[in-house]
């Protein structure tokens, strides 16, 4: 496409590629961008480079075997993906789950939410520019994550989840060392809140930058902190309660700008509300004793059926459609994960933004490309 100048000179709108290997993509993903000098006009995500084959791979995996593939799609969310698949073989099986286990699961998954966000909070200020936060961001990483290590064996797949419960019970104290390490992270979190959260330089590179609307959030299927951002009042975890979160009360965090800002903000006080609600749990797991898992035949075979479980992942919602035919293995079990609906909003939110604003708005897509290509 050429473009006249009114000078008798004709220029041409570059086409530039980020990716697919960038610091801010999170993995092997490709932006096709067409500029028009420094404004993009047209933004084309490719996805595809890490493809796995995963959901092929579920179709010749017995059901033990398939929570290690699902753990790895989002590898910053091990223990939530874990969770969504076993509670829908669970619920094909018609297995109930030990109460015990229950409010276990529900201490570790907010766990995981934490360590989540956390990662976020760190690397979306360090890709614009911003060292500092993080080493805070990771010091409080580092602290919740020896209590996952002690409690599973495993610093990022974690394997902890099994159909019917958990693989087993939980160290004798470690649930004060929960507490304790929740505590310091609670008490030091302010550190990292109060240095970035209305930073003037942090402020001007992204407010009123990179806006979804509520409208667009929604037709693109957008979930979790980046659609409540935009003021899409929808959690999973109180709107089609799993587990026992019916028997919580708890925040669900909002904002109504739509915007890196607002993003960012969402993802920093769900840490707070997620911290709260590790200690609500623990609260239930010290009155509460008894198994934390059920006795399995040798051979775990669902009925013949189909299911859906949906789950509040750290980045939003998580879909697994599972459809068994009798056998050892499922005979389809499909992802709907939240990276790979989120990252469909950039071919709107791109276009019109200055190249400097770029990496501001992909960053704070909050994805992970492993997610998206499962």
């Amino acid at each position: 496409m050429t473009v006249g100048t009114g000078a008798g000179l004709d220029t041409a709108d570059m086409v530039l590629n980020i990716g697919p290997q960038h610091p801010s993509t999170h993995g092997v993903l490709r932006l096709k961008l067409k500029l028009d000098g420094e404004r993009v006009v047209e933004c084309e995500p490719i996805v595809g480079y890490m493809h796995r084959g995963a959901e092929k791979l579920f179709e010749v995996r017995d059901y033990r075997q398939i929570i290690m593939l699902a753990n790895r799609h989002d590898w910053l969310s091990a223990f939530s993906n874990e969770l969504g698949v076993a509670l829908a073989v669970e619920r094909l099986m018609g297995i109930e789950v030990p109460e015990r286990a229950t409010w276990l699961r529900m201490a570790l998954a907010e766990l995981n939410r934490a360590l989540n966000h956390l990662m976020f909070l760190g690397s979306y200020p360090l890709e614009i520019g911003a060292i500092t936060p993080m080493f805070y961001a990771f010091r409080e990483r580092e602290t919740l994550q020896a209590v996952m290590e002690e409690v599973s064996g495993g610093r990022i797949h974690y394997m902890f989840n099994r159909v019917g419960g958990l693989k087993e019970e939980v160290p004798a104290g470690w649930t004060k060392r929960v507490r304790e390490a929740v505590a310091a992270v609670r008490r030091r979190l302010p550190d990292l809140d109060r240095l970035i959260r209305k930073n003037d330089i942090f402020m001007a590179r992204t407010v009123g930058v990179g806006v979804l609307t509520a409208a667009d959030a929604a037709a693109y299927g957008a979930s979790g902190p980046v659609a409540r951002a935009s003021g899409l009042d929808f959690d999973v975890r109180r709107d089609e309660p799993y587990l026992y979160y019916d028997q919580l009360e708890f925040p669900v965090v909002t904002r109504q700008a739509g915007d890196c800002h607002s993003r960012f903000e969402v993802l920093l006080d769900q840490t707070y509300v997620s911290l709260d609600l590790v200690e609500a749990c623990l609260d239930r797991v010290d009155r509460i004793g008894g198994p934390v898992n059920v006795r399995l035949p040798k051979v775990v075979k669902a009925p013949e059926g189909h299911t859906y479980a949906w789950t509040e992942n750290p980045l939003g919602v998580n879909g697994y459609y599972l459809v068994s035919r009798g056998e050892k293995t499922p005979w389809r079990l499909k992802l709907r994960t939240a990276s790979y609906a989120n990252v469909q909003a950039l071919a709107t939110l791109i276009p019109g933004c200055l190249v400097p604003d770029l990496i501001a708005i992909l960053g704070s897509m909050f994805f992970v490309v492993g997610d998206i290509d499962k």
